[in-house]
């Protein structure tokens, strides 16, 4: 099974300062089309989270045709840019989603790996939080497959990254997950978004991963002090393919040709 993992879209509305100068509606469009021109097509998309930049209904409107050619089916979760309810009304026909639960928690069955979606938003906060509640819903779920490969996506990741400036807007009760996926084996993959950068960690007996932006992405900064940044950096998004003997190996995959120089040496 092959997953392909965008995150931090950050759509916006036409007239709205551009992040950057990037147009980011545009390098989503360029995701969509690098994601269905790919000779081995994902079985699904997720898309985890900062889906529009201010959570208006036009941006999901611009959001949705930018997405409509996707060949592969879809799954979204919230990030803190986005606002839960205009998200349930512009993916109105994507049953997955839960219509009156406050949190857009989900599970999707019938593929080789078993998604959990995990909703940490905090309404008008930039951190994430998983409270009692939610890891209380995510543990009854993992329970109820304890030999099924599980992958869990959300937004906020619940590690530590070492970018200290992102740390203090990073997740609250991400100890607490830890617990839950230590008593879980079966989860091969934590996959988040947020940082707008690739990073994996070793955790809990599981491996834990930020995915890169679709648009623009954070400049790595490892300094406690580092001030924030953006780096103009290729845009690019994951590939996650499950094979049962092994497990989950993940790739990074750049959208869009860049300038290189030619090699000196003629390869054999």
């Amino acid at each position: 099974m092959l997953i392909a993992q965008i995150t931090d879209m950050h759509v916006k509305r036409p007239g709205s300062p551009a992040l950057e100068g990037v147009d980011t509606a545009a390098c989503l469009e360029r995701c969509v089309a690098h994601i269905n021109a790919m000779e081995r097509q994902p079985e699904v998309v997720l898309a985890t989270g900062d889906l529009v930049a201010e959570g208006s209904a036009e941006e999901y409107a611009i959001l949705r045709r930018a997405l409509a050619p996707l060949r592969a089916p879809l799954y979204v979760i919230p990030g803190n840019h986005d606002d839960r309810d205009r998200l349930r009304e512009a993916f109105s026909d994507h049953d997955y989603l839960p219509k009156d639960s406050p949190f857009l928690h989900y599970v999707i069955e019938g593929y080789p790996v078993r998604l959990i979606a995990l909703d940490t938003v905090i309404p008008g906060e930039d951190g994430g939080r998983l409270c009692a509640e939610r890891l209380a819903w995510l543990e009854a779920r993992l329970a109820a497959a304890p030999d099924r490969p599980t992958v869990i996506f959300m937004h906020h990741p619940p590690f530590v990254t070492g970018m200290d400036h992102l740390d203090r807007i990073g997740c609250e009760g991400g100890a607490a997950l830890g617990a839950v996926i230590a008593r879980n084996p079966q989860v091969e993959r934590v996959l988040c978004g947020h940082i707008h950068r690739p990073i994996q960690v070793r955790w809990h007996g599981t491996i834990a991963s930020t995915g890169p932006s679709t648009g623009l992405q954070m400049a790595l900064e490892l300094r406690p002090d580092g001030p924030f940044r953006w780096s103009f950096e290729p845009p690019a998004c994951q590939l996650h393919l499950y094979r049962p003997e092994v497990g989950v190996i993940s790739h990074l995959s750049y959208i869009g040709d860049f300038d290189r120089p030619q090699p000196t040496t003629p390869m054999a």
